[in-house]
């Protein structure tokens, strides 16, 4: 189910000569793509992996009103359609929005920019990080927190030396999950996005636009360069996974 598909977009890719594949994977709008797409999604991916173990941390350790409702509305990307969520998300952040508003007399703007390709990134993957820290967080128990502190420890101490250590792999199967997510997105991007090579277009729309032109061939090339990309960063991630977890045992 897995590998037919892939297998029949090599198999498509084959029928372009070396020489035009190599082109079309290297022309200077879809570099820029490339540029938009890994940077933007690594940029959400790292902040998604900070602000969602704070709210993990949040829902676990501390109890407020609506606590329930909040935890919930974690989950509210999964089952938003991503068209939907993009004009949401184009709509509070347009200058007339109720964020975009606060945000212009600053001269940030949002809509139609990468910025806003960003907190689209980041809207539909957080919840990657907060659902894979929180049960993890919810396993600690508190007498090892308790037992650094008797012994002198800060909470920063504790933190940083007792609670971060077992919870980094955790943290960065999250973030890769996020980044995965953020990578393919297309939904909500290309509506809050302009859409426009060397500013704010990324690949998955680059490659919708090659298939309303009919160039499959090319499409499919653009495709698996962000399938390589992808898989080479999907492969670092999970080497420094290895890497904190072997850290983690000594």
């Amino acid at each position: 189910m897995l590998i037919l598909p892939i297998a029949a977009m090599f198999l498509k890719a084959a029928t372009k000569p070396p020489a035009e594949f190599w082109q079309i994977a290297t022309s200077p709008v879809a570099l820029a793509t490339y540029d938009v797409t890994f940077t933007t999604s690594f940029a959400a991916a790292l902040l998604n992996g900070v602000f969602g173990t704070l709210i993990a941390w949040v829902l676990v350790r501390y109890d407020f009103p609506l606590k329930r409702l909040f935890d919930a509305t974690v989950d509210l990307p999964f089952a938003l359609p991503t068209a939907v969520a993009g004009l949401t998300l184009a709509t509070v952040y347009s200058d007339n929005g109720w964020i975009g508003s606060l945000l212009a007399p600053f001269g940030i703007k949002v809509s139609f920019t990468r910025l806003g390709v960003a907190v689209a990134m980041i809207f539909i993957s957080l919840p990657f990080v907060v659902r894979t820290v929180q049960p993890v967080l919810q396993e600690m128990e508190k007498e090892i927190e308790e037992a650094a502190w008797s012994l002198g420890a800060s909470q920063w101490q504790t933190f940083w030396k007792v609670i971060l250590p077992p919870l980094f792999p955790t943290i960065l199967t999250g973030v890769a999950l996020g980044f995965s997510r953020a990578v393919g997105e297309y939904g909500s991007t290309v509506i809050i996005a302009s859409n426009t090579p060397f500013k704010d277009l990324i690949a998955p729309v680059l490659i919708f636009q090659r298939l309303e032109q009919y160039d499959y061939s090319g499409a499919t090339v653009i495709g698996i360069v962000l399938l390589a990309i992808s898989l080479v960063m999907l492969l670092g991630i999970n080497f420094l996974q290895n890497w904190a977890r072997r850290y983690d045992t000594k």
